[in-house]
């Protein structure tokens, strides 16, 4: 573990902060941190910056709600900067968006942004919207009968290229099981943090005991 000590302040006494969400690792804003608001940050387990504009301590969420709790403060090799991994209660970002850097500057024209939440996202807008013409529409229109015979059609699929050793076919169904069990989640409710959270939980149970196998 690194001491506060030997971490490097600048001339302003500051250090930058980079606020990364520990869930989906996504960076949700860029700010700084003097000594003491690094000092209440780990005491109270929860971020508390330096305002640089109003020249005072300032702890997230403090009038907003949108609290910050620390998972984990990690410095970079030159020990002047910092990530700091937290879970969010609301957005970061002061005009409502989830991250503070929501203005594209410039992406490459073939990149196809994708992440599992993104995914949860559309799936969940089409059963609040029911979009016409949507497969997924579809399935929640159909209930969970459907979604469960299509699960077990895909899982089906998913054991028969695999046994055929077809590495590309077996990711092709890995994927359409996936999604398909993605939709239940939403019909049954089921949030991918509540999914985290279990194998969060396994993976802890799964750490001690190897522990304990080490230590016989």
């Amino acid at each position: 573990m690194i001491n506060i000590d030997e971490l490097k302040f600048d001339e302003k006494g500051l250090i930058p902060a980079v606020v990364v969400d520990a869930k989906t690792k996504k960076v949700l804003t860029l700010a700084y941190m003097n000594r003491e608001s690094l000092e209440i940050s780990l005491e109270e387990k929860r971020t508390c910056f330096w305002s640089r504009s109003r020249q005072e301590l300032w702890r997230k969420g403090e009038t907003s709600g949108n609290v910050q709790h620390i998972i984990s403060v990690s410095t970079d090799c030159d020990r002047d900067a910092l990530t700091v991994e937290v879970e969010k209660e609301g957005p970061a970002c002061h005009l409502g968006e989830d991250s503070c850097f929501h203005n594209p500057v410039f992406m490459k024209e073939d990149y196809n942004e994708f992440s599992m939440d993104s995914l949860m996202e559309l799936i969940e807008g089409r059963k609040a919207e029911k979009k016409e013409g949507s497969y997924t529409t579809y399935l929640f229109d159909k209930g969970v009968d459907k979604i469960l015979k299509k699960i077990g059609e895909e899982s089906t699929e998913v054991i028969i290229a695999a046994k055929s050793d077809d590495k590309k076919e077996t990711i092709y169904e890995i994927a359409d099981l996936a999604y398909h069990v993605m939709v239940l989640m939403v019909e049954a409710g089921i949030s991918l943090d509540d999914i985290r959270g279990e194998l969060a939980s396994r993976h802890v149970i799964d750490h001690k005991v190897k522990q304990e196998k080490m230590t016989k």
